[in-house]
């Protein structure tokens, strides 16, 4: 049992349809939708899916994810590929706050090579994300202009009463009964990450099939006591 735990508490891969919008639907539609030629640009603040969604748009072949720990030169051949056979469809920039000036430098870059092919054959998606407004970014005049050249949403983090709903239809789908104690214990004592909420339902639920036990809260104790045991660095036995 403790190593079936540890097999499906690992948080799902991230992609739109495990997005738990709230008050960001108009974004998600919008980005389930979104043709080549457009440009968006995400902000709001840790907690509100920024990454989720950039990481589940760019899973995809044809298609890049960056953030502020690749490389330079990989910004560099987003911006202006060698072969135009490799060029990406579409470009996801994470944690636009985090970059530095040589990154920043290529983004500018990428967005006036993007305005370039918008009505060719050759258009590509960017989507670009940050925790703040074009307007309260401390980054070069030029390249926050260009934040706003086309689609720009903000993105808010659910409220508890959402993350309990979400919880509760999703134990649902999978014909589970969430007692408001359970609901209300994983609130206040665990990671609110939708994804890693999403992993803890999953591993509950594998849980009490295996124990062949209803869910209740002490059932989630004991679980969450097992997988910590089961995690913890075991002692190093020596031979005298």
């Amino acid at each position: 049992m403790k190593q079936l735990l540890l097999d499906v508490l690992a948080a799902p891969a991230p992609t739109l349809e495990n997005y738990v919008p709230g008050p960001n639907t108009e974004a998600l539609e919008t980005l389930r939708t979104l043709p080549p030629g457009r440009a968006v640009y995400l902000w709001g603040p840790a907690g509100c899916g920024r990454t989720h969604l950039l990481r589940a748009l760019s899973a995809h072949a044809g298609a890049v994810y960056l953030d502020s720990r690749s490389p330079v030169s990989a910004y560099k051949r987003a911006a202006q590929p060698e072969d135009a056979e490799a060029r990406p469809g579409l470009v996801a920039i994470d944690d636009l706050h985090l970059l530095d000036e040589a990154r920043l430098g290529a983004v500018f870059t990428l967005y006036n090579r993007w305005r370039e092919l918008t009505a060719t054959d050759m258009a590509l998606s960017l989507i670009v994300a940050g925790e703040l407004a074009p307007g309260q970014l401390e980054i070069r005049e030029d390249l926050r202009t260009r934040l706003g050249w086309d689609l720009v949403f903000r993105l808010d983090v659910l409220s508890d009463a959402e993350k309990t709903d979400a919880l509760i239809r999703q134990a649902a789908s999978r014909g589970l009964n969430l007692a408001p104690e359970v609901v209300n214990w994983i609130l206040t004592h665990y990671e609110r990450d939708m994804r890693q909420l999403t992993a803890l339902l999953d591993a509950l639920d594998h849980y009490s099939l295996a124990a062949k036990r209803p869910i209740t809260l002490p059932l989630l104790r004991a679980m969450l006591a097992e997988q910590h045991q089961s995690s913890s660095p075991q002692p190093h036995s020596s031979l005298s």
